[in-house]
């Protein structure tokens, strides 16, 4: 029977190490205090744990290496996933856009389940086990340091070490260092879903306004279009976040111009929308312009629109004209903002980059360039967006880590 050693107690080792212990000895190291920290507050605690969609549809939501995840995904599905859970005595539920949460909005219980899973094997968990070094000869980790005073042996070694994002929960790149000290090569890590910046100061007269049902856009350079998608988003003191932001943030790179272009009312086209607002202003035709929007914008929303809107705000409505009606609804349809940036790497919620898939064999998630190795989870250049895909891909590729040893 192998010693089988898992760095790293997130949803990637913690199912590793549960797959693991079915053949061998396994040990779950963590620096943390308690194990799946940063699974604790995933979704805002509420833990996004899987989507319920198909598991063939999952590649269109991750645009971080998919076809590498077809073996991993198909081996442990997102239905998997969900019958674990219930195994365990969670009750999960549906929500918009096919988001599976447990049903008490407890990310806790999802840790429980994992826990309970955990006691019944015969897996060691070390917690306040910081790896510090490791120690290889021919091609072979030989053992590990932690500490900086345990030397700790083993047969196998599954890296699960997560990104750099929310390094409060111990991601800090530590397992790409680590991959790289052994030989690997590491994409550079950046964030990939992360809140944008944007250059207009006026959003933070916008700050906590949530916005639904919106159309966002972002174009490189003002032509091309990068990325589209329907849904929520946020106002902040910075700029803008909420899913469809950190989604599109994926696509923003470093060193290039980015605009920001939101469709307030995506149901409705141009003659639609101007024949609505025409509708709101024959009831408010004696009444100042700024006074005509209630019923169609958030209240928040209607300062910044009429001071882009180049329309004075004490205008009586029956006195707009018709080419001020028409660069309203445009303004409506396409409120633009230019981006300033991304937000650092640890406010981000996944990191893009890690581990060079072309090193790792998909079928068992193995270093091609160190035998005794394997890894799990964000450790690697995988991502997607969010919709609880990246939780499923670290249950996934740790269940074919740990099956594998």
């Amino acid at each position: 029977m192998s010693k089988v050693i898992v760095i790293g107690a997130g949803p990637a080792g913690m199912m590793a190490a549960l797959q693991a212990s079915k053949k061998h000895e396994v040990i779950l190291l963590d620096g943390n205090e308690r194990i799946g920290k940063k699974l604790f507050i995933t979704g805002k605690g509420r833990c996004n744990v899987t989507n319920a969609k198909d598991i063939s549809e999952f590649f269109e939501y991750i645009p971080g290496n998919p076809h590498f995840l077809y073996s991993s995904l198909y081996s442990f599905t997102n239905d998997d996933t969900m019958n674990f859970f219930e195994g365990e005595g969670i009750k999960l539920k549906v929500e918009r856009g096919d988001r599976v949460f447990p049903e008490s909005d407890k990310s806790s219980d999802i840790i429980k389940g994992l826990s309970n899973a955990l006691s019944r094997t015969k897996v060691k968990i070390r917690l306040n086990s910081k790896v510090t070094n490791i120690k290889f000869k021919d091609k072979k980790i030989t053992a590990l340091e932690i500490n900086n005073d345990e030397i700790l042996s083993g047969d196998q070694f599954i890296i699960a070490t997560g990104g750099a994002t929310y390094p409060l929960t111990g991601s800090r790149g530590e397992g790409q260092k680590f991959a790289n000290m052994l030989g690997h090569n590491i994409i550079p890590l950046t964030p990939a879903l992360v809140p944008i910046e944007v250059v207009d100061a006026k959003t933070k007269e916008l700050m906590g306004l949530s916005l639904k049902n919106v159309e966002v856009t972002i174009k490189e350079n003002n032509k091309t279009i990068v990325y589209k998608d329907f849904g929520e988003m946020l106002f902040t003191h910075f700029g803008v976040s909420g899913p469809l932001i950190l989604s599109g943030s994926r696509f923003v790179k470093k060193g290039k111009n980015y605009t920001l272009h939101i469709d307030l009312k995506p149901a409705l086209n141009l003659g639609e929308l101007d024949k609505r607002i025409q509708k709101d202003f024959s009831k408010y035709l004696n009444k100042d312009f700024k006074n005509s929007l209630d019923e169609l914008l958030p209240q928040k929303l209607i300062p910044m629109i009429i001071e882009y809107s180049g329309i004075s705000e004490t205008k009586k409505v029956n006195e707009i004209t018709k080419e001020e009606r028409k660069n309203l609804v445009n303004l409506i349809k396409n409120l633009p903002f230019d981006i300033k940036g991304l937000r650092p790497i640890d406010e981000g919620i996944v990191t893009k980059g890690g581990v060079d898939i072309k090193e790792i064999d998909p079928s068992t998630m193995k270093s091609r360039i160190i035998d005794n190795l394997s890894f799990a989870g964000e450790v690697m250049d995988v991502d997607a967006f969010t919709g609880g895909y990246n939780v499923q891909i670290a249950f996934s590729t740790g269940f074919i880590a740990g099956s594998n040893i």
